[in-house]
């Protein structure tokens, strides 16, 4: 499967295929859709880049493993808790950090209250997915490589070919534009 040819149809309704045929392509699909989400999240808290990739390729598996068994109605969501819980899991068998994951962080929400929770962070991730796209290319990339593959300033300008002053510039402008595209989303999601 061409998963270009599925990028209009809504995650909800590629689930809903999969739950329908048991077909693991359409999690693939809807991984793929996910992977640098999760490479990002995976670099927030292992802050190195092999041990991010393992972790999203970890988080895969689960994730596989987890909607053969139980129904997810938030899929983004789901698979971002997902990839925070691995992390962190990870960290604390390190002995970096002194967490404490108890079963209602693992489990999928139940309440109401939860379910506004994971539905109010989709909205969010969405919204910044969105935000990032409408940045110019320039701002886009500097973004993407400092803030999701924590690149430093020097490594963006050796990668990109931008000067030093780009770079900031970049990155000072992206970040404004980002935040003032997201409170308009948000302003029109009310």
């Amino acid at each position: 499967m061409n998963p270009d040819k599925y990028k209009h149809i809504e995650d909800s309704e590629l689930l809903k295929y999969f739950y329908a045929d048991k077909n693991n392509e359409w999690l693939g699909i809807l991984l793929q859709r996910y992977t640098l989400l999760l490479l990002g999240v995976c670099m927030k808290y292992l802050k190195n880049e092999e041990k991010a990739k393992d972790g999203v390729q970890q988080v895969f598996l689960k994730a596989i493993t987890e909607l053969h068994k139980y129904k997810v109605d938030y899929f983004k969501s789901w698979l971002y808790m997902i990839a925070k819980n691995h992390c962190l899991m990870k960290l604390r068998d390190k002995g970096k950090i002194p967490v404490e994951i108890n079963e209602r962080l693992l489990a999928t929400p139940d309440d109401t209250a939860d379910k506004k929770d994971f539905i109010a962070r989709d909205t969010t991730l969405t919204q910044m997915e969105i935000a990032l796209q409408q940045l110019n290319p320039e701002q886009q990339q500097c973004i993407t490589l400092f803030y999701l593959h924590k690149k430093s300033y020097h490594e963006i300008t050796a990668a990109t070919g931008y000067t030093l002053l780009q770079v900031k510039s970049s990155i000072q402008n992206g970040k404004r534009n980002l935040k003032i595209m997201l409170e308009r989303l948000q302003e029109n999601e009310q």
